[in-house]
């Protein structure tokens, strides 16, 4: 019935995900640590019906045109900027990605981002490691504290929900700017919905969770950067390319603002010698907010039952373009 069909899976990362489309389909694995570039998809999508992607594949019209047999194509990722909807819903193919499971581990690491640069956990860390922690003063990692302060966050969907679960407990003051109202949360948490503008001037720390489109590009930059308090801290666990990378290197050397952490950059991975990369304030970690074992499982496990649904004929458990009702 369905041993003709065949799938490609772009990472070797989550081996139980393989084995669950073997059940069905002919299965080849990319086993390069290296993700496969957009001239090796465009060859090796050509005889596929279906492919499970990382964020860091681009599925765009080049590669979309190119697979005449390709039919689904599943996102282990809740983000899907790295494919081009419109393309795919053009040329029939259907887009999944992986909701509902990662918010909780990435508010846990957004904390942990939190709370390590409020207290200089990284820093002085790594003085450790470099043998420069030579007696008892603790006054070169004097922090902020976490406890009390206002936290500002940008949007308020799945993974902001879960940061404000965990800040309250912290006492916090949470202000967000969403493009719509979460009366329900307001109430049942006491958060408050504000501008943009107000937003950064009242904030202690500012937290990045809206998807990445053509209106977030972009959407912290030196205006921005200008609203916030000197001591303020920003956090990115959205996508890079939200905050300005440039108008970020040039607030940070300034002093516009205390710090920041980024889980995702503006490329990624970021260059060794970028500025970003040395400066003291600043904590850079290689796009694992969503990485505990257990999420990444059920992440890899989602995409996979998106692509035997699909491609069995029956509703795909997150299809992203549904309205084009059957592939081609």
């Amino acid at each position: 019935m369905t041993s003709q069909q065949r799938v490609f899976v772009t990472r070797n990362i989550v081996p139980n995900a393989i084995l669950r489309l073997k059940e069905y389909f002919e299965v080849e694995v990319w086993e390069e640590t290296d993700p496969p570039s957009k001239d090796i998809l465009i060859q090796k999508l050509q005889n596929f019906d279906g492919v499970m992607t990382e964020v860091s594949d681009v599925i765009d019209d080049d590669v979309l045109s190119s697979c005449s047999s390709l039919k689904i194509v599943a996102n282990r990722a809740i983000g899907y900027d790295n494919i081009d909807l419109t393309s795919a819903s053009k040329y029939g193919v259907f887009v999944s990605n992986t909701p509902g499971i990662l918010q909780d581990s990435c508010a846990d690491f957004t904390m942990g981002l939190m709370l390590s640069l409020a207290r200089q956990v990284t820093r002085s860390n790594r003085k450790v490691i470099a043998g420069e922690w030579r007696f008892f003063d603790q006054t070169p990692y004097l922090g902020t504290d976490v406890f009390g302060k206002t936290l500002g966050l940008l949007g308020m969907g799945e993974i902001a929900t879960a940061v404000v679960k965990r800040a309250v407990g912290f006492d916090m003051e949470i202000l967000y700017y969403s493009r719509s109202r979460k009366p329900k949360l307001e109430e049942i948490y006491g958060i408050k919905s504000t501008s943009l503008d107000e937003l950064l001037s009242k904030s202690d720390y500012v937290s990045v969770h809206v998807p990445y489109t053509h209106e977030t590009e972009n959407l912290i930059g030196q205006h921005e950067f200008q609203q916030m308090k000197k001591e303020a801290f920003l956090i990115n666990t959205s996508r890079g390319g939200t905050v300005n990378p440039n108008a970020l290197r040039e607030a940070l050397l300034e002093g516009s603002i205390a710090g920041a952490a980024l889980d995702v950059t503006v490329p990624e991975p970021i260059a060794p010698d970028d500025p970003l990369v040395t400066m003291e304030n600043v904590i850079i970690t290689p796009h694992i907010a969503s990485a505990s074992a257990a999420t990444l499982q059920r992440m890899g496990l989602l995409a996979a039952d998106n692509i035997i649904a699909g491609l069995r004929g029956e509703k795909m458990p997150s299809c992203l373009n549904p309205e084009i009702k059957t592939f081609k």
